[in-house]
């Protein structure tokens, strides 16, 4: 996965089979424990744009991200929310001995359609980064 192109992951079941996950039990919305979740190949770096809301609670993570224009460092953990078609980068650490624990909830655009959250949510700033 390594490259300067991201790569786009268009549904939650792309992302499942992409690290290892059994298929999800509904296309549009998955919860995902952190400890079921495959590395990346060969424990590269990678660049994502993911078509649906990505909201992670996250402890012990050898990992940095890239999001926006800002790196992040979440060794003691993190909470993060990524929108729809947004660009982020992930960073895997070589030879790290943590396992991260945590969980994932994906959840597609389509899921959301026609309820208040789906007029409201671009208001929330934390799924959105600005460009520095």
């Amino acid at each position: 996965m390594t490259s300067t192109t991201p790569t786009r992951i268009k549904t939650i079941a792309e992302f499942h089979r992409l690290r290892g996950l059994p298929k999800p039990e509904h296309p549009l919305i998955s919860v995902v424990n952190l400890d079921t979740v495959g590395y990346l190949e060969n424990n590269e770096s990678a660049s994502l744009i993911l078509d649906f809301y990505f909201i992670a609670i996250k402890r012990c993570l050898p990992t940095k991200f890239k999001y926006g224009q800002q790196e992040y460092d979440f060794d003691e953990g993190v909470m993060f929310f990524i929108a729809p078609g947004q660009v982020f980068k992930i960073e895997v650490e070589p030879d790290s001995t943590h396992k991260s624990s945590g969980w994932l909830l994906l959840i597609h655009p389509d899921f959301l359609w026609n309820t208040a959250l789906a007029k409201t949510i671009k208001q929330y700033q934390y799924f959105d980064y600005s460009v520095n």
